[in-house]
């Protein structure tokens, strides 16, 4: 994320606030000159209407201008955090799966939200503040020097030994600013731990664990944001100090040289005025120095969370990688031509896309996961027909689900290639890709909203007679028809208000309404009861005569009725072929199959 291109984009707004600022600071340097000037004619007996008519006039145009500045500035920020958290968002949704499963979300949460928020000070507030204030030091010490030069000596040598101390306090602000937002966010990942699994922590009784754990991360972030806040807090002392100092020697020195008229009166009195009114520019430096180191370390963290790797950049890298893999085909392609005889040849020219395109196709794909020991698939080919059923069956950890994942381009192969339609699934655009697909995951994620919103996801277009079609292939209308609300009936977290086969069956009803090439199913039997799963059964069957259904299953139900099974084992395809075959020739499917079965059996025998 190019935070300098944020800022870029409101530069009119911030520029027009910093304008308005710097106005506002010449409005404040010209009073205490006017000040003189009153004084001066109350002395000689002059008319004071008109000092103080100017006076006044000046107060109030630095009032307005003081909040033209606060407003403008203020809104500029706001946008800047707009544009950051609509960038943020968009990378973290077309992030890399597997680039984002390696995040807490907890701290996902934190930068997304707070971290940039806190940015915003470092883009916008702190940086007009530190202008603006900057502008104003250098103003009061010119005047002031025009004024009286030596006592403007005293005062720097006592302001000075306290900038010097507020300098370093500044740079301590800042580490200590990244430490409590590490800690926030480590609170944040712990407390949406608990959270997302609050049912089995009150299962296991773990809730007074848990919140002590919870306390102490929350205490963590206490402590470090005590220490920001002690740090900053000393800030406004150490100007103070240095300020009281110099005003003490100011008006000591200064009303000893008046006394013997060395010095006007008018002049030490906007001097002393030049000497307050530099105090709160020089504070207010010193403070947005702090602000804009917390700031400067909110922008990192949210630097390094935009980083995420992305799709597209995917996408990219493997079309470079087709076109080196086509230089070298037409560089080998040439070299067999210039090798062969005229008229020889067996007809078939290797690479060529056959003719006859089937639904999905792996050829000799291996993947191995981040940092993983052994790899999940390892040379997996098979090639399926544009319709049909088709069940992958295999131990836990067998690499069926990342199959699944491979096919949705949620990662991409080490080696080989998957086709879909005869098409290389890497030269596909991943929303045509993700188009021809239908995905139903084995958790069945559901999200807050209506029982529509969720059937539509995938679809918002669709009308109401393909949602009614898509409702009745899944056996969900006499669910729907049941409900308070029918469709527009609304769902907590995770699909909350319906029951844990209702929300498997909505799953389906919403990838079915997307008319998939492809049907993928992941474990989609999990919750569903006989009955239901009968039902399914049959849905999946017709499904089957249109496209491809390729259906993860750990229940030998599940299997029986498939055109063919795919046996998958440490990664790699052991077995192809029907029920029957494979009961007969394969003894790990044999093996899955009887452990079903026994238990089945016996529940009959009773």
């Amino acid at each position: 994320m190019n935070t300098a291109a944020i800022a870029a984009r409101h530069r009119t707004l911030l520029a027009t606030g910093i304008l308005l600022g710097v106005a506002g600071t010449a409005a404040t340097l010209v009073q205490p000159l006017l000040i003189g000037d009153l004084i001066e004619a109350v002395a000689l007996d002059r008319s004071p209407v008109w000092p103080i008519v100017l006076i006044a006039s000046l107060f109030v145009a630095d009032a307005a201008l003081a909040a033209g500045h606060f407003y403008l500035i203020g809104r500029a920020g706001e946008n800047m955090v707009l544009d950051m958290r609509t960038t943020l968002t968009g990378r973290l949704l077309h992030s890399r799966l597997g680039a984002f499963h390696r995040l807490e979300h907890g701290d996902v949460f934190t930068r997304t939200v707070a971290d940039t928020s806190v940015a915003r000070i470092a883009l916008s507030s702190s940086l007009s503040q530190i202008i603006t204030s900057a502008l104003t030091t250098i103003g009061c010490v010119a005047v002031m020097a025009w004024i009286d030069w030596q006592m403007l000596l005293v005062t720097a040598g006592c302001l000075g030994v306290a900038s010097a101390v507020a300098l370093g306090l500044a740079r301590a602000v800042r580490a200590a600013a990244v430490t409590n937002r590490e800690d926030t966010s480590d609170f944040g990942s712990g407390l949406l731990r608990v959270l997302g699994a609050l049912t089995t922590v009150k299962a296991s009784r773990a809730e007074a664990r848990e919140a002590e754990h919870i306390g102490e991360l929350a205490d963590a972030a206490r402590r470090s944001g005590i220490r920001v806040t002690r740090l900053t807090a000393l800030l406004m002392p150490s100007m103070n100090v240095g300020t009281q100092v110099s005003l003490a020697v100011v008006i000591a020195w200064g009303m000893a040289r008046t006394a013997t008229g060395e010095l006007p009166i008018e002049d030490l009195t906007a001097f002393i005025m030049y000497l307050f009114y530099l105090v709160s520019p020089l504070v207010m430096l010193f403070m947005s120095l702090g602000e804009l180191q917390q700031g400067r370390a909110a922008v990192d963290r949210v630097r390094e969370l935009a980083a995420i790797e992305q799709e597209q950049e995917q996408e990219q890298e493997q079309k470079q990688g087709q076109k080196q893999d086509q230089g070298s085909a037409r560089d080998q392609g040439s070299a067999r031509e210039q090798g062969s005889k005229p008229g020889s040849g067996s007809g078939s020219v290797p690479g060529r896309r056959r003719e006859a395109a089937g639904a999905i196709e792996f050829r000799e794909v291996s993947f191995r996961h981040h940092r993983a020991a052994a790899p999940a698939l390892d040379g997996i080919s098979f090639s399926l027909p544009p319709t049909g059923v088709t069940a992958v069956v295999g131990p836990s950890g067998a690499g069926k689900t990342t199959l699944f994942q491979l096919i949705e381009r949620f990662h991409a192969p080490d080696r080989g290639s998957i086709h879909l339609g005869g098409t290389d699934t890497a030269a596909l655009p991943l929303a045509e890709l993700r188009a021809r697909i239908g995905l139903v995951e084995q958790e069945s994620p559901l999200m807050r909203g209506t029982v529509r919103e969720n059937l539509t996801y995938a679809r918002p277009d669709a009308t109401e007679a393909e949602m009614a079609d898509a409702i009745r292939a899944a056996h969900l209308d006499q669910v729907v028809e049941a409900l308070p609300q029918g469709l527009d009936t609304p769902l907590g977290e995770g699909g909350t208000g319906l029951s844990g086969g209702q929300r498997q069956r909505l799953a389906i009803a919403r990838a079915l309404l997307t008319r998939p090439d492809l049907l993928l199913l992941d474990e989609a039997t999990a919750h569903l009861d006989a009955d239901a799963e009968a039902a399914l059964r049959q849905t999946i069957a017709e499904v089957g005569t249109r496209c491809h259904v390729l259906t993860i299953a750990h229940r030998l139900s599940a299997t029986i009725d498939a055109d063919r099974i795919l046996v998958v084992e440490d990664g790699r395809l052991r077995a192809r072929g029907s029920h029957t075959d494979l009961m007969d020739r394969d003894p790990t499917y044999r093996r899955l199959a009887t452990r079903q079965l026994a238990p089945a059996a016996e529940g009959a025998a009773r």
